[in-house]
């Protein structure tokens, strides 16, 4: 083998990369366990932030680090939110009642939700349509697009600039739904744009529990806020009297606390930090009775350290597990009767630098100088920001510009503020308080802090961006309650760990001990080398990732089993042992090069075009195959050279009594059967096709919209009965209850309820309602909602998972799931006429593709309600379908290379012998390759779990007909395009074996 020296580095640094990679989640898991030892919360905490793994890396760098679980696995919240555009449009035109304007918003909402243009494409036709003669800056040219659209920009610069402005919304929408993550305090969460889906953020919340609490928090609207503040010296007199009224019971004399040195409280605080600093890993009681003692004398100081009298607008630091009490006293009735009515108190964003202490946080004094309560000035008079560096300092900063009212306004509010600080308030959070050294005039000025690079950027956005012109809705929502995600990971692991002792066990008896532990030990490395790299992308891995890691096992084998046939045919010709290893890696080459590649055109189209649980498949997929091939083609090679170069392995055997005569030697007359195997084709299309117009397809959520709730009752329960009580719950709606699994007790419901509503509220009324309903029915005796909505408690019934989907993503859904499926004939199509020059093989290949999905779907048709799990059509079947036509691609090309490779080798043979020759040859191949990849499927359709039990069932499908399909379907077609007629040699042969005998 050629380039030895490249794979063995190849594999080295494979190996090595995946060892450091995977030796994260060691660590993270041995440094929970030391901690778990530590009694007290905060010595656990002091712990892990005194962790240096390797010296470098902190715990919270082994947590991010480290490989993932997805929701499925642990449980949490999945959220799609949808910027409205429309909302933007009407803030950017400031809400003008213009009735072209209002009428061409009107329609291009209405088209938006059947077409795939984007809305302001649709609002600028439809404007042009409703105002001929008119242009865009007669709508456009306000105050707030000042600068940037005049009553002289062309209709084409006005949508350049709306462009901008929507996209510096959706920007500006990333970075609040982060910070509003982050300040929640959700242990590594997932949040990115959707790349091809204009206006959609998904969020991944691993361990979140107040789901309603989430919904509220993402879509919220932003609020960029510009505060004057009071100095330190003006506000802690005040909060050392309120401490002091509190400790007193509400009855201290006000007149002797204001005479109390300021210095005497802050004294008092300073035990509190003390306390933290200095606590043992076996804090005693007695540490704990100081801290409560402190809290007696000293309500609000004892966790509120103030500051010095000359600090600006930063009063004090807490602990962020102290900022929710903290909140409660200087909200509290007592702090009405004594703080100024026109003090505001806000936390900081971040934690506090240049403190020793962990997670501390500022308290900002702001200053209410409106009559209405609202800042003097907000964001929206921004129209530029950007980040740069301080030319004399370089420390970040963010350069702004302001219109020219803001301009003003900013020029009075800073001439009136010299000295003191002017807080930026985002959401309720002071991002920076920067000291005023005069007065800025001409609306540009800069922000400096203690930044960092990503701060600046993140800020300078905001600034862009202003207030968040419309709000974000929650188009699509998964949760998932952590008992069923622990649950799916011991189904996970149980179905992987016995498909690869089924495999182990199988390619032992088929090839004997040595060449199947070898094999065996192929799938071991591509396990390794997978998780690995998935680790190294950070990516979590999911139920449907474990599944794509499962199913990875049997396409692997496919190769070694392509390699191991060749090398028996070769052994079969007379040839020596290593000529015949050698030439059985070459000669299977190609084949498994194409049938890899073509694989991979699947699973990058499934990773493209799916979303969620189809790209977590799809990567999982893509990185097995591209291992699979790298271990199985290359690793193994160098094993076997290396032992026949020392002369071991020389009378080494590749079968056993078992398969030693496994399909060798056949000739059968496949060709001959097309009229039979067409017919039956034919047939069975036509049954389908009638299944499909009659019964239709079971359609899911992700296709029609809706919401669906997995329900577990106590008590075996009939969807028919809780479809009845449905009815009266969500009157006019459509709704339906399947069965899940065979004990009768899991039952999933769906509703589109007020689907097309963005109301946050609409969510809890859907989930009272039922909980209301199906109590009323006496199916669920939970004694509260509460109870009812939390999946770990199941005594009474109550919801273990759930979903939502929006109209408009099941829109998008719907157009990708045929997008996507009619790209990959395509891309398959072009693929097999690039690589073997025959448009036959191409259409012969396309029309057995075609038939294998149409089976799945059909079968999907014809047998819902039959099979004892949900045979629903979402975006898992979709991906499904896909990788059927990715895995049946596999056994078409092996086959049409044997037929390249005799075309080759016996160019004047009967054409029609040569199919069959091929087909014949590859026999045991295409037998062997299915039986494993059936293998596996068959344990993942018993033991993968409810949500994977669907894909498996269509892949069996697709595994089964696929490889009928490559023989009587493929073959034949490509035979007849190529403008030759099939002749029946079964005739011929009897007939002259009538002659014989004659």
């Amino acid at each position: 083998m050629q380039n030895k020296g490249i794979v063995i580095c190849t594999a080295v640094l494979l190996t090595l990369a995946s060892i450091f990679y995977l030796s994260f989640s060691f660590a993270t898991r041995y440094y929970d366990g030391e901690a778990a030892k530590l009694k007290d919360p905060i010595a656990q905490q002091n712990y892990k932030d005194s962790v240096k793994y390797l010296g470098i890396y902190s715990y919270q760098k082994c947590l991010e680090t480290q490989i993932g679980l997805g929701l499925d696995l642990k449980g949490g919240m999945n959220v799609v939110l949808e910027i409205s555009v429309p909302d933007v449009v009407e803030t950017l035109a400031d809400h003008k009642t213009d009735l072209a304007f209002t009428k061409s918003m009107k329609q291009a909402k209405a088209e938006q939700e059947i077409s795939q243009s984007d809305f302001l494409s649709l609002f600028v036709k439809y404007y042009h349509q409703n105002a001929p003669g008119h242009h865009l800056a007669e709508i456009f040219a306000t105050q707030q697009l000042q600068g940037k659209v005049s009553p002289q920009s062309s209709d084409s610069e006005v949508e350049k600039v709306l462009r901008a402005n929507i996209q510096s919304a959706i920007d500006n929408s990333f970075n609040v739904v982060r910070t509003r993550i982050d300040k929640f305090g959700v242990v590594q969460p997932n949040i990115q744009k959707l790349e091809g889906q204009a206006g959609r953020i998904m969020v991944e919340m691993p361990g979140i529990k107040e789901p309603e609490r989430m919904r509220k928090l993402l879509q919220g609207s932003a609020n960029l806020e510009f505060w004057e503040t009071y100095n330190a010296s003006e506000v802690i007199p005040y909060l050392t009297q309120l401490d002091s009224r509190l400790a007193n019971g509400g009855d201290a004399d006000t007149a002797t606390v204001k005479k109390a040195a300021p210095k005497k409280a802050i004294a008092t605080a300073q035990p509190k930090f003390k306390i933290k600093g200095a606590a043992k890993d076996d804090a005693s009681e007695a540490s704990r009775a100081q801290i409560d003692a402190a809290k007696k004398m000293h309500p609000l100081l004892a966790m509120l350290q103030t500051t010095g009298q000359n600090s600006l607008s930063v009063v004090g630091y807490a602990s962020v597990r102290d900022t929710a009490a903290v909140n409660r006293v200087i909200h509290s009735a007592a702090a009405k009767q004594i703080l100024p009515s026109d003090l505001k108190l806000l936390w900081s964003a971040k934690p506090a630098d240049g403190i020793q202490a962990k997670n501390i946080y500022e308290l900002h004094a702001l200053k209410i100088t409106t009559t209405t309560g609202r800042a003097p000035l907000e964001g929206d008079v921004v129209t530029d920001a950007s980040d740069q560096f301080d030319h004399l300092s370089g420390s970040p900063e963010v350069s702004m510009t302001m219109n020219s009212d803001g301009a003003r306004r900013w020029g009075a509010l800073t001439k009136a503020n010299v000295g003191k600080a002017i807080a930026i308030v985002l959401d309720n959070a002071v991002y920076s308080a920067p000291r005023v050294n005069g007065e800025i005039d001409g609306g540009q000025s800069s922000i400096s802090g203690n930044f960092t690079i990503e701060d600046t950027k993140d800020l300078a956005n905001t600034l862009k961006s202003g207030r968040m012109p419309a709000p974000a809705h929650i188009v699509q929502e998964d949760i998932v309650g952590p008992t069923l995600g622990a649950a799916s990971i011991q189904q996970g692991i149980v179905s992987f760990v016995i498909a690869f002792v089924l495999l182990i066990f199988y390619m032992v008896a088929m090839y004997n001990f040595i060449p199947g532990m070898i094999a065996n030990a192929a799938l071991i490395v591509n396990v390794f080398f997978t998780l690995g790299i998935l680790t190294s992308f950070q990516a979590a891995l999911t139920m449907s990732g474990i599944a794509g890691m499962v199913l990875t096992l049997g396409t692997a084998v496919d190769a070694n089993v392509l390699i191991y046939e060749r090398i028996k045919e070769e052994l079969r010709a007379g040839k020596g042992m290593k000529q015949a290893v050698s030439a059985g890696y070459s000669n299977a080459f190609s084949a498994i090069f194409d049938s890899n590649l073509t694989s991979l055109i699947t699973g990058v189209i499934l990773y493209i075009f799916g979303t969620g649980p189809i790209q977590g498949f799809a990567t999982t997929w893509i990185i097995g195959l591209i291992c699979s091939f790298f271990t199985s083609v290359f690793l193994t090679r160098l094993v076997y050279e290396y032992k026949l170069n020392h002369d071991r392995w020389m009378k080494l055997k590749f079968w056993t009594g078992i398969s030693k005569n496994l399909m060798q030697g056949t000739n059968i007359h496949f060709m001959s059967m097309y009229k039979t195997t067409f017919t039956i084709t034919g047939l069975a299309i036509v049954l389908f096709a009638g299944s499909f117009f009659v019964r239709g397809l079971s359609k899911g959520i992700d296709f029609t919209g809706g919401r669906n709730y997995v329900v577990q009752f106590v008590k075996p329960t009939q969807p028919e009965q809780v479809s009845q009580v449905l009815d009266g719950i969500f009157p006019g709606c459509t709704s339906s209850a399947i069965s899940l699994g065979t004990d009768s007790k899991t039952i999933r419901i769906s509703t589109n309820y007020k689907i097309e509503s963005n109301s946050s509220n609409v969510d809890d009324q859907a989930e009272t309602l039922l909980y209301k309903g199906l109590k009323k029915a006496g199916m669920v005796s939970q004694k509260n909602l509460q109870s009812f909505k939390n999946p770990d408690i199941r005594s009474g019934g109550s919801i273990i998972s759930s979903s939502k989907v929006g109209p408009s993503v099941a829109k998008d859904v719907t157009y990708g799931a045929i997008f996507s499926v009619v790209i990959s004939m395509v891309a398959i199509f072009l693929y097999i006429l690039l690589r073997f020059r025959n448009v036959a093989f191409s259409v012969g290949s396309t029309v057995a593709l075609a038939f294998d999905a149409l089976t799945v779907v059909g079968l999907f048709s014809l047998l819902q309600g039959v099979m004892p799990f949900s045979l629903e059509v979402d975006q898992t079947f979709i991906g499904a379908v896909l990788t059927v036509i990715g895995y049946s691609i596999n056994d078409k090309v092996v086959v049409f290379d044997r037929i390249r490779e005799n075309l080759k080798l016996h160019p004047n043979e009967d054409l029609q012998v040569l199919f069959n020759d091929s087909i014949n040859q590859t026999l045991a191949r295409t037998v062997n390759t299915s039986s494993t990849a059936l293998i596996v499927l068959i344990v993942i359709l018993l033991l993968g779990g409810k949500s994977i039990q669907p894909f498996a069932f269509a892949m069996s499908i697709g595994v089964v007909f696929g490889t009928l399909s490559s023989i009587f379907v493929a073959s034949p077609i490509a035979y007849l395009v190529t403008g030759k007629e099939i002749r029946d040699h079964r005739k011929l042969e009897a007939a002259r074996a009538a002659v014989e005998v004659k």
